[in-house]
């Protein structure tokens, strides 16, 4: 019961302490789930993560269910998962209630900026990690541009790009082996 309890307040926290959604939390997740806590690897966390980006639903929910369930099973899937959007619901309640009354103010909208822009720089920093992470021989990161490219400038679903990237490392990093 201990293990249930702490897996929902480590994503409660996890959950209450980051904006932006799943990309701006991989720096927190990492702190907790890896450097502290050991609930699992750097490498574990990044497969979590990848695999709740192709997954249906949000990518944080997927990957504290992961985590959760690796520990506990379901039970452990779904504390974990509780503790992640808990914080979320009762915030979007919250904003709901009074975000009416406010949007209007100069100083409310300014400070909405300064959390879109707080959020992108720690989306640049997650990206930062992952590529020195995961970026390794060359033809990763020829890889890694053309994903980018396919997504960003064609707006092509990161699912087929994901597809796409599996199907052409296996190719080729089966070339690079035999070579």
């Amino acid at each position: 019961m201990k293990l249930l309890w702490d897996l929902y307040r480590t994503f409660f926290t996890i959950g209450a302490m980051t904006f932006g959604g799943g990309y701006a939390m991989l720096p927190m997740l990492e702190r907790e789930v890896v450097n502290k806590r050991k609930w699992s690897t750097q490498e574990e966390l990044l497969d979590y993560f990848a695999i709740g980006q192709c997954t249906p639903g949000i990518i944080a929910v997927n990957t504290a269910t992961f985590v959760g369930y690796k520990e506990k099973g379901v039970a452990g899937g779904i504390a974990a998962t509780l503790g992640v959007v808990s914080p979320s619901i009762v915030i979007i309640v919250l904003i709901a209630m009074v975000l009416e009354n406010f949007m209007h103010i100069a100083w409310v909208q300014h400070a909405f900026a300064g959390i879109r822009v707080a959020v992108c720089a720690l989306i640049v920093s997650s990206v930062v990690k992952l590529v020195k992470s995961n970026v390794k021989k060359h033809w990763h990161i020829a890889l890694a541009l053309c994903a980018f490219a396919v997504v960003a400038l064609l707006g092509l679903s990161p699912v087929w790009v994901v597809i796409g990237c599996v199907v052409l490392s296996v190719i080729f990093g089966k070339k690079v082996q035999n070579a």
